[in-house]
């Protein structure tokens, strides 16, 4: 693993690590299917009936699968015409658009990680709660103190070694799809073509709005099940072979994308529009239960439960990953930089988990639910997004290094769909989960402050000095709206 930087004083210097371990095609295809494939996708049935009727549902998924091709497109192009930034969303900011974007970059990236960790253990309490009472929606007591428990003994497998996590995170994907795929086919063989047709565009439905209201709403949905699509990107510097990381994250999206749009598809010929969105999670449970009995609710949640650990895995991983990776370039302090006799960046991986402890007492608190951390998890995760679409663009304009004007026309095309996607999504999200998500973005810039006075260099530009008081502003009108109830976590 790479050292700290040479420009920390002698004593504060970390003791030499081992070499980094490197992950082959499979392993970093399974962090990116590792990380999508959490518990989003057996929840998914529910969450968009909520949103959307079949018609609107399909157009979503459109926008999605070439927005999130596009975004994918966008990772592996900057693989391989960028090699030297290692560090996936959170070098393509900074190389893009400077130290203190791409810094807040990092920290969204990394909010986003562990806020989507905590939902994954609110559902795995929601889901035992459909058994055991006490764990209610995965927001009482017991649920909270089995999720610490649970929280810390992730924490010590982690610190055992990066390689050991991501060998287990192959497995336990392996293990999750496989349910995965058997609701596919038995839910194909109970597919009623003339329930998916019924009430086709919502109208019977007014709650839901017209046609382009659902496909909008239904966006925040589709873009958590796909938050990971960078996993690959983000563990470009521990690849095997560089042309693995790009072959990782088209593969992964790929595979990701077939299972979620087959399980979308038919729940929605198995069950009215209606009958999902009145559901509980996991809603695929009830699916497969009303296609072949309750041995198939039991598969699925068997599945999710597998999933939900193999998830809570892969994302410990990345968000510890961009922790360090930002510390080790000097845009977080220094202390991050710590790796314990394993390589693993200790510092980093006990601070995420830190704040996974500490949202999980706000979870128990505020009886927050897990479709409340899937929107806060969706929208801080889309300013990384849009860098990372919006540096591509920037390089495929420049045109250094292409061989071809056919070669360089076909990335403009691709970043600049990539770039509408996420714009596209910021207005999806609308003003409440962007308020609240620059409550989060703010706290940010005093580990900024402090990272660039370790190395006695200038804050602030100018510029980036009227982002912060934006940020900030914000920032004061979320808590102000939190404070008088016009908005709510």
């Amino acid at each position: 693993m790479t050292q700290p930087v040479s420009s920390q004083p002698a004593a504060e210097q970390v003791p030499a690590a081992a070499p980094p371990p490197r992950l082959g095609l499979p392993a970093l295809t399974a962090l990116v299917v590792g990380s999508m494939i959490g518990g989003g996708i057996f929840a998914l049935p529910k969450n968009v009936a909520a949103q959307a009727a079949p018609g609107p549902m399909l157009i979503g998924w459109a926008i999605t699968a070439v927005g999130m091709l596009a975004l994918a497109l966008v990772f592996q192009m900057l693989a391989n015409r960028r090699p030297e930034l290692n560090t996936g969303v959170y070098a393509y900011a900074k190389a893009g658009f400077g130290n203190f974007l791409g810094f807040s970059s990092a920290w969204g990236y990394w909010i986003s990680a562990f806020i989507g960790t905590v939902s994954y253990f609110v559902l795995i309490g929601s889901t035992l709660g459909q058994f055991i009472p006490a764990f209610g929606e995965g927001n009482t007591p017991l649920s909270i103190a089995c999720a610490s428990a649970l929280l810390w003994a992730v924490h010590l497998l982690v610190s055992r070694g990066i390689r050991q996590a991501a060998s287990l995170n192959l497995l336990t994907t392996v293990a999750k799809v496989v349910p995965l795929i058997l609701f596919v086919i038995l839910g194909a063989l109970a597919f009623r073509f003339p329930v998916f047709t019924a009430d086709f565009w919502g109208h019977a439905s007014p709650a839901l709005g017209s046609p382009l209201e659902q496909v909008k709403q239904m966006m925040m949905v589709t873009v958590w099940v796909f938050i990971g699509i960078e996993g690959a990107s983000t563990y470009s510097s521990r690849a095997a072979r560089r042309s693995d990381i790009g072959k990782g994250t088209v593969l992964g999206f790929a595979l990701t994308l077939a299972l979620l749009v087959s399980v979308n598809v038919i729940s929605m010929g198995i069950m009215s529009q209606p009958q999902l969105a009145g559901l509980q999670n996991p809603g695929m449970a009830y699916v497969l239960e009303a296609a072949v009995g309750p041995w198939g609710a039991w598969l699925i949640r068997g599945g999710l439960l597998i999933s939900l650990l193999g998830a809570m895995l892969a994302w410990t991983l990345l968000c510890t990953e961009i922790l360090y990776a930002a510390a080790r370039d000097r845009e977080m302090p220094r202390f991050l930089t710590r790796e314990n006799a394993r390589g693993v960046p200790s510092s980093a991986l006990l601070a995420t988990n830190l704040m996974v402890q500490l949202f999980l007492l706000l979870v128990l608190f505020n009886d927050s639910t897990y479709e409340t951390m899937l929107y806060l998890a969706s929208a801080t995760i889309l300013l990384p997004y849009l860098f990372s679409a919006l540096y591509g663009l920037q390089v495929a304009a420049k045109g250094a290094g292409y061989r071809s004007g056919a070669e360089r026309n076909r990335d403009l095309l691709i970043t600049a769909v990539a770039s509408i996607y996420a714009v596209w999504l910021l207005y999806a999200a609308g003003p409440q989960y962007l308020l609240l998500s620059s409550l989060l973005y703010a706290p940010g810039a005093l580990l900024y402050i402090k990272a660039r006075r370790e190395q006695h260099l200038p804050v602030f530009k100018p510029w980036e000095l009227l982002v912060l008081a934006l940020l900030v502003l914000a920032a004061l009108y979320a808590a102000y709206g939190l404070k008088q109830g016009f908005l709510t976590l």
